[in-house]
């Protein structure tokens, strides 16, 4: 009987390449996302299972997780970042969409999965994060402080179960391409390409190995933190970009 992953925002980016790499290593894979006709190629893809998700309704996530009979891996990966403005153009309703999506998505999971993957006897959390957990910078205020609480969050889970028959990892990733800065930027996919412009980035299946190789862990390994940075990144706003 295979083991079960399950994985939010899995329709793109991380979220896709981990539900592909996990498969690839003999998990039974149960993705979630709002894009139905996305996760459903996917799943047909990957012998996984495909259910609608959105991690910000409650309901929503309450069926969703209903519907998931046993859970040994729960990977937290939706999320996301809106805008860039200052602290003194702050657009509320982007700050409160990241603190939705990006932490109370991320208690969501936890809290309705967390008796199914203590009843695996052997269960794991892991929480896509960010390096915008660990560093402040210019116009990611709202990114910021949602990334440090899903990190501070993340830690706090793991003192709380110790003992428990659960691991909890965070792996914190900086540059890589995907959709996220397309999102970020509002759809301007120009804007979104100049991000990465003379720069090598991660890409999302360079993500989705450190999420294999966690999860591969024995039991008695707990991958507590991973910091993951593109070679020519040394810091959230320091790149060095070959023009």
């Amino acid at each position: 009987m295979p083991k079960t992953a399950v994985i939010t925002g899995a329709s793109s980016g991380i979220g896709a390449a981990s539900a592909r790499a996990l498969a690839a290593d003999g998990w039974h894979v149960v993705i979630g996302a709002r894009r139905v006709d996305r996760l459903e190629a996917l799943a047909a893809e990957i012998g996984g299972t495909a259910m609608e998700l959105d991690v910000t309704d409650q309901a929503s996530v309450d069926a969703f997780c209903e519907a998931v009979e046993s859970c040994d891996l729960l990977l937290n990966n939706a999320g996301g970042a809106l805008g860039t403005a200052s602290m003194a153009e702050a657009d509320i309703d982007q700050w409160q969409w990241m603190y939705d999506v990006n932490v109370l998505g991320t208690v969501r999971m936890t809290k309705a999965l967390l008796p199914k993957l203590v009843a695996s006897g052997d269960g794991q959390v892991i929480v896509i994060g960010s390096i915008a957990a660990r560093e402040p910078y210019k116009g990611g205020g709202g990114y910021n402080a949602a990334k440090h609480a899903v990190a501070a969050a993340t830690r706090v889970l793991r003192l709380e179960l110790i003992g428990q028959p659960v691991r909890v990892s965070e792996i914190d990733p900086g540059m890589v391409e995907t959709e996220f800065s397309v999102v970020r930027f509002g759809g301007d996919e120009e804007k979104a390409a100049k991000v990465y412009e003379g720069v090598t980035p991660m890409s999302a299946e360079d993500i989705a190995d450190a999420v294999r190789w966690v999860a591969s862990r024995p039991r008695h390994v707990n991958i507590d933190q991973i910091l993951m940075l593109a070679t020519a990144q040394t810091s959230a706003q320091v790149v060095h970009r070959e023009l």
